[in-house]
């Protein structure tokens, strides 16, 4: 990312058509309200095993997309979780779900967008799928695409 947050909005005007707009109204949890990056991506629900697993790997700068169904009712990342992906070189998460810690997670140097926010665990069995295509509020995430992330929304290439 460039030194000037990149504007969503100002990248949509640019941009139009060749971009979706997600428009679930994610919660900006992170210490970074501004991140892009190539999406990684992840379909589980109410299990964080596989998104521990790619956030432990390298990022490479890219942005990691969460389907975890919308639940509210456990967390898909937590604080030890999200220093792994600082370490590991992400730029972001982006959660259809739960996280935890908050206050822990506002202060690291990483960008992170969730529904919300549940102290409990989620449980560990790796059920899921990594690397597939998503579909959230009616927007397509292929793996690859970029995605880009502020205060305003989140926005998707086609």
């Amino acid at each position: 990312m460039a030194n000037e947050p990149i504007s969503t909005a100002d990248l949509y005007d640019e941009r139009g058509e060749e971009l979706e707009s997600i428009g679930l109204q994610f919660q900006d949890l992170g210490g970074h309200t501004h991140f892009s990056g190539p999406a990684r991506t992840i379909r589980c629900f109410e299990d964080n095993a596989l998104v521990k697993t790619v956030l432990g790997t390298p990022g490479e700068g890219a942005v990691l997309v969460v389907d975890g169904h919308g639940s509210l009712r456990t967390a898909l990342m937590g604080d030890m979780i999200a220093e792994s992906a600082v370490e590991n070189g992400w730029a972001g998460v982006v959660i259809f779900g739960a996280i935890r810690d908050r206050l822990a997670l506002a202060k690291l140097p990483i960008g992170v967008k969730a529904l919300g926010s549940n102290p409990k665990k989620s449980t560990k069995t790796g059920t899921g799928e990594v690397d597939v295509p998503l579909v959230i509020d009616g927007v397509h995430i292929t793996p690859g695409v970029m995605v880009y992330c502020d205060p305003d929304g989140v926005l998707v290439e086609r």
